[in-house]
């Protein structure tokens, strides 16, 4: 059975990011200001991580993104951003440990580090692509499901298979165990309803990577002056 080709607009592509952001940024309000007594914020955050895997599957699985250096930017990016959020991602709390997982840029991190060394096609590389699989996995939020998704949809793109678009769906599936509900399987429609619809939207590149560390931070302050006040 062909399967068709997943092909979303690049404005689409954008409104999806934009989509994601206003999300998480909901969420973080919820969790950060509200201590999570905004249930419904709560859920539709669950839609955050999945959207920005997909937009960065989707644009990463684009043909020649390897040759045009497009992974080693995106590696750079994250690494950089990811880093700069993290004083404000601890100060924020919640975390399971100290540091521990380390915040999305770095899951968005690893994942791409996963498929640049899976898009080498040598024996060492698929090694490589495991072990930063397992332990990177293991130190991020979403975890390996999380990284999953990501994996799974990049080749969906490269080659549909129905096996491609059941990892993907169980893989969202088993985010219950890091949410506490199947909020995350309400991606699919999503992504399908993009493929169908033409966002005249330009492209903001450093959106995503600025706004991350930067409304962070200004959550971290209003928590440290609303401690003061009280």
């Amino acid at each position: 059975m062909q399967l068709p080709k997943l092909l979303v607009k690049d404005g689409t592509i954008e409104a999806l990011k934009g989509l994601a952001l206003v999300l998480m940024t909901l969420d973080h309000i919820n969790k950060y200001l509200f201590a999570e007594t905004l249930p419904f914020l709560f859920e539709a955050g669950r839609l955050t991580m999945p959207l920005f895997v997909f937009v960065l599957a989707y644009n990463l699985a684009r043909p020649g993104t390897k040759e045009r250096g497009g992974f080693i930017r995106t590696i750079k990016r994250l690494a950089f951003f990811g880093t700069l959020a993290t004083p404000a991602f601890i100060g924020l709390g919640g975390l399971v440990a100290i540091w521990w997982p380390l915040n999305i840029m770095f899951a968005l991190l690893v994942m791409t580090l996963t498929l640049y060394m899976m898009d080498r096609h040598t024996t060492g590389s698929t090694i490589v692509a495991s072990c930063v699989f397992i332990v990177g996995g293991s130190s991020v939020e979403f975890w390996w499901p999380g990284i999953t998704i990501g994996i799974a949809i990049s080749s969906y793109c490269k080659t549909p298979s129905l096996s491609a678009i059941i990892i993907t769906i169980a893989a969202l599936a088993a985010m219950r165990v890091i949410n506490g509900n199947y909020w995350a399987l309400v991606a699919i429609p999503v992504v399908v309803l993009a493929c169908f619809v033409a966002v005249p939207m330009p492209r903001f590149q450093w959106a995503f990577y600025i706004f991350y560390p930067l409304h962070l931070s200004v959550l971290w302050v209003i928590t440290k002056a609303s401690t003061a006040i009280i």
